[in-house]
């Protein structure tokens, strides 16, 4: 068995390299357009060989040797879609990357959606996953699994709409569920004007470390809460750079998180912007 191993173990590496190789084949051009085709030519391929081996043409067997050679560049052109998003997706992995260019994208449209439907005095309620899972909320709401965009999130939180009640969990940058029930926070607060989506932030941060931002249907005001405290009222300019301070620190103060200042729990805004109607 050793000396079977010793002479063969280069043979077991490459099997494995093949089955890798075309499993992520597989993967990539699963669902696609061209899949079909490269079933096509696989069976063609399979259904050649067999032939050729079993009746030995030789003449036959010259030609299609001769003829594979086209496929070096007739492949890149039958699938150049398929190559081109198999290409993008490895060069926008985390092994590959060198910025945080995807998180300030999804910073930027999950902002410009905030700021819209603050203005439009739309009420919403995002709860952002970070490192603990917010899957047992997810469940408690309709699952969307899809790519964060203004205008879906402005379809969802649209009074008329089905799922505006509730909140919206956001993990890996996807809109993953609407309408979602989050717990009402039970500590007693110093402001009673705090209404229900308010309170249903506070709750959902203090059992995570999600961040949560909620926009005021009666005001549009624009409030973040993480770890249970809560920031009321913040402009457009302040809301950004919160966003920017929390996602876009290096990676020790994003693991641990903003600390805690003395009485932040009970932070509040002015008595003249306070929610006269409890959201």
């Amino acid at each position: 068995m050793w000396k079977f191993l010793s002479d063969h173990w280069r043979d077991g590496i490459e099997i494995l390299i093949l089955a890798v190789a075309i499993y992520q084949i597989f993967r990539a051009f699963r669902a696609t357009r061209g899949a079909r085709i490269l079933v096509g030519l696989v069976v063609i391929l399979v259904a050649v060989t067999l032939l050729l081996r079993l009746f030995e043409f030789a003449v036959i067997s010259w030609i299609i040797t001769r003829a594979a050679l086209l496929l070096v560049f007739a492949v890149p052109i039958i699938f150049q879609p398929e190559l081109r998003n198999a290409l993008a997706k490895l060069g926008s992995s985390r092994f590959f990357s060198f910025s945080n260019r995807s998180q300030l994208d999804f910073l930027e449209d999950f902002e410009d959606s905030v700021i819209a439907l603050s203005k439009k005095r739309i009420g919403a309620l995002f709860a952002i996953e970070r490192d603990i899972a917010l899957k047992p909320f997810e469940e408690t709401g309709v699952a969307l699994n899809a790519d964060f965009s203004p205008e879906l999130a402005m379809t969802v939180f649209f009074p008329k709409s089905p799922l505006h009640d509730g909140g919206m969990v956001i993990a890996n940058k996807k809109m993953s569920a609407a309408a979602c029930v989050f717990p009402v926070s039970q500590r007693e607060l110093s402001d009673r004007s705090i209404g229900l989506r308010h309170r249903a932030a506070i709750g959902v941060s203090e059992e995570t470390d999600c961040i949560a931002v909620i926009v005021s249907e009666e005001t549009g005001a624009i409030s973040i809460c993480m770890d249970g405290q809560l920031e009321r009222n913040l402009g457009e300019v302040k809301f950004r750079e919160r966003m920017a301070e929390i996602f876009l620190a290096d990676e020790n103060n994003h693991e641990k998180g903003v600390p805690k200042e003395p009485g932040a729990q009970d932070r509040v805004a002015a008595s003249s912007d306070r929610d006269l109607v409890p959201d």
